[in-house]
């Protein structure tokens, strides 16, 4: 008995010498800044100096007009973006699901790369096309589509349009693949039934497949949420940071230049990130209420 408890202890010894490296790095690159930032979120950080503020920092981020406006950007692109991405991803996933016979792996593949090729890659291509005598204005203008070219990305409205047909553009095919495993999922013997009733396709796509779909949908607008709240990459490259005039500020955008640009402010720049983080679990709370109520019906 002896011999198997010491055995045992070693066991246990050993497992904690595998996870040790883990945990370390865990408590290094996670914890510490999590816990640091609740001293951070009370002062004016600037450097080596700093000054407690107390609520100093929530009281001027109410203030600050380019925050508000930059939230306002990340709320417009998450009303617009995600039910026009969640929208085509569903209809893509059912139309490869069922409409297409052959190459269907071609063209999930085609549908599925924008979301794994490199940003740079991806804005280089959009600065290329969309400059004013870019390919795309080029063509509408043959087409006589428009009188004269348009400023994708230097008129403030069009802009936003460019944020948001990137967005789209790339993360259509990274939700559809999603859909996709929900849809193989479904019995099709209930599609069968449906249609011995008379029921046509797009009556079987309204009342079976998106109310049995509604779980993975839940998991694919909360998790659009979470990542447009933390919009930062097409923003940046794409308009220069968050050009013209801020148009296309977003609020992670925004912390990243107080933070590191503008004024250094660590503070400041955490008790936005505060913000942005409790915005991020309310809508998520909201929706899982919401949706998870339906997909129990």
């Amino acid at each position: 008995m002896k011999q198997k408890a010491s055995y045992q202890r070693y066991l246990n010894r050993f497992g904690w010498f595998c996870v040790l490296p883990s945990v370390v790095l865990f408590g290094v690159f996670m914890l510490y800044p999590i816990l640091s930032s609740l001293y951070y979120v009370t002062r004016r950080w600037k450097g080596m100096s700093n000054t407690f503020i107390g609520l100093g920092n929530f009281i001027r981020m109410g203030q600050d007009k380019v925050f508000l406006s930059a939230l306002g950007n990340n709320f417009l692109f998450m009303v617009v973006q995600i039910p026009l991405m969640v929208f085509l991803a569903l209809v893509l996933a059912v139309i490869l699901n069922q409409g297409i016979r052959r190459f269907k792996g071609a063209f999930r593949l085609a549908i599925f790369l924008p979301a794994v090729t490199s940003l740079v890659v991806v804005s280089v291509l959009f600065r290329v096309l969309l400059q004013e005598n870019g390919m795309l204005n080029n063509v509408l203008l043959k087409a006589r589509l428009i009188a004269e070219p348009i400023g994708w990305l230097n008129d403030a409205a069009w802009a936003k349009v460019t944020i948001i047909l990137a967005m789209t553009w790339r993360w259509t095919g990274y939700n559809m693949v999603f859909f996709l495993v929900g849809l193989q999922s479904i019995d099709p013997q209930i599609y069968e039934a449906a249609e011995v009733d008379g029921a046509s396709k797009a009556r079987q796509f309204f009342t079976i497949t998106i109310p049995l779909l509604v779980p993975v949908i839940l998991f694919s607008v909360v998790t659009s949420t979470s990542g447009t709240m933390q919009l930062f990459d097409e923003p940046n490259i794409l308009t220069w940071q968050g050009g013209p005039a801020n148009a296309t500020m977003t609020a992670a955008l925004y912390i990243y230049r107080q933070a590191f640009f503008v004024n250094a402010d660590f503070g400041y720049a955490t008790a936005m990130s505060y913000v942005v983080v409790l915005i991020s679990g309310i809508f998520a709370f909201a929706q899982m209420r919401l949706l998870g109520d339906r997909g129990n019906k």
